[in-house]
């Protein structure tokens, strides 16, 4: 594919364009975020298979002296992925400059922050899958050349060149794989799915996050926190923040596994880790459709949420469950969802209309 030409009028300015469009200095919530972030390989927790492969690219790349293979990272929000971004670049000894896919809307943006990347820079591109297709051909010749197209002039005096750009690595993070183009996907070395993380592991998180946090917990405060976690580190450190919360007003700062429950029953969040959300969506299908099958989009419509919050934030953890089933005709309740609910279980028959993907 030819790659698509920059005009040079993006070469003005660069540098402050650059900066707005990469993430700019933290809060103190989020330099409180990235204390609790891992820095090194064998300070990330859980996802045992991608750290191995990792350490292995890791390791190659030191050893031949070069810059790492771009890499693509994908799985359910809240595992891990812009954690593993910093950690390979701390691992690497090189800077790390991080953006989003809907914030790099033309393909001057994406020049303004290409030149400004010095050699064996990590590029860090979150939700790359809603990168412009315009923008992305100005990628394919970055990532695969380390070359950037600028056209100079306009009308038959119009001229290409071609500037040369550091080796650098981009390493990309998408929920959706599907909706990365297959050209783009086919220019990542290596691709990586994030997993759940079991108890055990979540465990481990909620302990380490207590420590820097220095908040008083009893093991079976961890255990109750971990186990309504959906097994995800977001939502794990999420619900120890609001517990510390409850504990400090209501508990004399000590997490018990009585303090954790009682606070994460006033959040809503039931013993498997269920929120207000999943429980309206799980009782909509039961109530409303007999159970299903029902389409995504009446669903959304009946309780007023996206249909691409449903898809992504809620669907995943409910499949998991196995309270939840994807059919052709469209979603269809289990009878574990009917059993944790305390709803007998009597599927009735398919209603028509209903039958939307």
């Amino acid at each position: 594919m030819n790659p698509q030409p920059v005009s040079s009028g993006i070469i003005n300015g660069m540098t402050e364009q650059s900066n707005r469009l990469i993430t700019p200095e933290a809060r103190p919530d989020d330099r409180l975020d990235q204390a609790m972030r891992p820095r090194s390989l064998g300070e990330v927790i859980g996802q045992t298979a991608v750290k191995e492969n990792l350490s292995i690219l890791i390791a190659a790349a030191r050893q031949r002296n070069e810059p790492l293979d771009h890499v693509l990272f994908y799985g359910p929000p809240g595992l891990g992925k812009t954690t593993l971004a910093h950690v390979l670049a701390n691992e690497m000894g090189v800077n790390i400059k991080i953006t989003a896919g809907p914030a790099v809307e033309r393909p001057g943006d994406l020049a303004a922050i290409l030149t400004n990347l010095h050699a064996s820079d990590v590029l860090f591109i979150d939700e790359i899958h809603r990168l412009g297709r315009v923008v992305e051909e100005v990628l394919y010749p970055a990532m695969e050349d380390f070359a950037l197209d600028i056209i100079i002039g306009k009308g038959p005096s119009a001229r290409s060149i071609r500037l040369k750009l550091p080796r650098f690595t981009v390493i990309g993070a998408t929920t959706r794989l599907a909706l990365v183009s297959a050209p783009l996907r086919a220019r990542f070395g290596a691709v990586y799915r994030l997993d759940y993380y079991d108890l055990a592991a979540m465990q481990e998180v909620i302990v380490r996050a207590a420590r820097i946090l220095a908040v008083s917990i009893e093991e079976s405060g961890v255990i109750e926190i971990a186990r309504r976690a959906r097994g995800t580190p977001r939502v794990g450190l999420r619900l120890l923040r609001r517990v510390r919360d409850f504990a400090q007003v209501r508990a004399d700062g000590v997490i018990t596994g009585a303090v954790a429950a009682e606070a994460l029953n006033l959040l809503s969040v039931d013993q498997l880790g269920l929120d207000e959300v999943d429980r309206r969506v799980l009782s909509t299908i039961i109530e409303k459709y007999g159970g299903g099958p029902v389409g995504l989009s009446t669903i959304a419509a009946s309780i007023s949420e996206e249909p691409d919050t449903i898809m992504d934030v809620v669907e995943p953890y409910l499949l998991q469950l196995g309270f939840l089933e994807r059919t052709p005709q469209g979603r269809v309740a289990t009878r574990q969802a009917y059993e944790h609910l305390g709803l007998t279980y009597n599927r009735a028959a398919p209603q028509p209309g209903l039958f939307d993907a």
